[in-house]
């Protein structure tokens, strides 16, 4: 992981130098002590270049005299403008920008300490790399990036700032690890035994196995286990942050719940061959929640908070449930089961229901790369979003805008509920391709108690992504992470 730091304002000797550029503003601090150590090349690239510090412009000079070996200029836009996504957003250039340099300084003087900080948190984040099975890579492949040392006067506020995003980046890096994953190391058992290492940080982690599960009658999470030589799990997060605030401790906890099918073959109704290999990151719903939890752990929320995750593998075999069989949730609900490869939905099915019975929840958000359906509406732009409550829709709306995770709220409506009607049981697991996505968040839904706060986010299409963002590399995303972390952080603490 980089190592950040940060240190008073000086310009460094040797090394590379990032700037912060305020768009319209003219040189100051150590923007101009550089410019004029290295002669006015600087300015002079900033002319040729015809950088002005526009939000998201970069400019990159080598080698520009006074020992730097680059210095790259980032603009911030407008200062009436400037958020927090836009800092992290410039640390992201940053970290993607001077990633062949060993150690940065970055000139933070333009901004806060606490902007400092975000800026510090944009870079952190993407300079994720998951190269665990790398043997044979040249070193000149290898990002050299290490240390990065933000200069700021403001130091106590920085460093205060930098402690809680510090903690927030942990839990993605925790999340985005578990998506990389190949299936063959990352089975639910060996996911639950590393979501259990959790309580380190003071969370209260209880894992549930095979004979609990049926002790208990998850009926539709174990028929889409039984065909797998892998066993399934559930794992229950406690965080206990309300502890000590008596007006707080009293109130329910919030609770996120995510899918884990650590490898989704389709089953019986068995996938085409071609990209299947994606489906190791089926159980990315299972990951955010795990790295929300270590999140709000780490930078000690006050808010009482549940995750549960339901782990399967979903495989074909002899054992394997059928298209056609009829299952008992844990809600006593049956489900006649049409698809088999529809079966995220009947482990959220049972997960969901506990997690009312068991904690009885101020509000549930449940995390699932559910339908390719989703893709096909909102592209890799959106996570869809199904709610049935009004103010919790509109908060996560507001906060994806301001993180970055954005979510697009997709309707529910008793209409839907005619295409998951069965002949024999209760409801069967699929509607149809219209609406695919809509159907799935309807069947859900059956698994929502007395009309409780509920959100679905169907995170298919962005847990995943196939190129570089501004604080995402390629591969692993950890959407929901930050999400839903902000959510907490700004409406449900003390």
């Amino acid at each position: 992981m980089l190592d950040v730091t940060f240190a008073k304002p000086a310009l460094p000797k040797a090394g590379a130098l990032a700037l912060l550029i305020p768009e319209g503003e003219e040189p100051s601090g150590l923007w101009a002590q550089a410019d004029e150590a290295t002669g006015g090349a600087i300015s002079r690239a900033f002319t040729v270049a015809e950088f002005k510090g526009g939000k998201g412009k970069t400019c990159s000079i080598l080698a520009p005299g006074a020992g730097l070996t680059r210095v790259l200029a980032v603009g911030l836009g407008k200062s009436a403008e400037l958020n927090r996504r836009t800092l992290e957003e410039a640390g992201g250039a940053i970290a993607s920008g001077l990633t062949r340099e060993a150690a940065v300084a970055v000139a933070a003087d333009s901004v806060t300490g606490a902007q400092a900080a975000e800026v510090a948190s944009g870079a952190l984040l993407r300079a994720y790399r998951f190269d665990r099975y790398r043997t044979k890579e040249k070193p000149e492949d290898k990002p050299k990036l290490a240390k990065l040392a933000l200069l700021t006067a403001e130091l106590p506020k920085a460093k205060a700032a930098w402690e809680p995003l510090a903690a927030i980046a942990r839990g993605v890096y925790l999340t985005r690890d578990f998506v990389s994953e190949p299936a063959n190391v990352l089975s639910p058992a060996e996911m639950a035994d590393r979501c259990r290492k959790l309580a380190e940080l003071g969370i209260k982690v209880e894992i549930l196995g095979p004979k609990e599960m049926s002790k208990l009658r998850f009926g539709a999470l174990l028929g889409v286990s039984q065909g797998s030589a892998n066993e399934p799990r559930m794992v229950v997060m406690q965080w206990n942050g309300a502890s000590g605030n008596s007006r707080r401790a009293k109130e329910k906890p919030v609770c996120f719940i995510g899918k884990g099918v650590t490898f989704d073959t389709g089953g019986i109704s068995i996938k085409p061959a071609g990209g299947m290999e994606d489906m190791k990151w089926d159980m990315a719903g299972a990951g955010t929640v795990a790295g929300l939890m270590a999140a709000l752990a780490g930078r000690k929320a006050k808010v009482d908070a549940v995750g549960l995750i339901g782990l399967v593998e979903n495989m074909p075999s002899g054992t394997a449930q059928r298209p056609g069989d009829v299952v008992t949730s844990y809600s006593g609900q049956t489900i006649e089961v049409i698809n088999t490869d529809a079966e995220g939905r009947l482990v959220l099915a049972d997960v969901m229901w506990y997690a009312q019975q068991k904690f009885d929840p101020k509000f549930m958000v449940d995390l699932a790369t559910l339908t390719g359906a989703i893709i096909i509406g909102l592209g890799h732009e959106y996570a869809g979003m199904f709610s049935n409550d009004d103010t919790l829709a509109q908060r996560l709306s507001d906060t994806g805008r301001e993180t970055g995770e954005r979510v697009w709220r997709m309707p529910l409506d008793e209409a839907y509920d005619k295409q998951i009607r069965s002949d024999i049981a209760d409801m069967k697991n699929v509607g149809g391709r219209p609406g695919g996505s809509i159907t799935a968040a309807q069947f859900l839904q059956r698994f929502v108690s007395n009309n409780r706060p509920w959100a679905h986010l169907d995170i298919a299409g962005m847990a995943w992504s196939s190129k570089d963002a501004p604080v995402t590399p390629k591969g692993a995303t950890a959407f929901g992470v930050r999400l839903l972390d902000r959510l907490v952080a700004d409406h449900y603490e003390s």
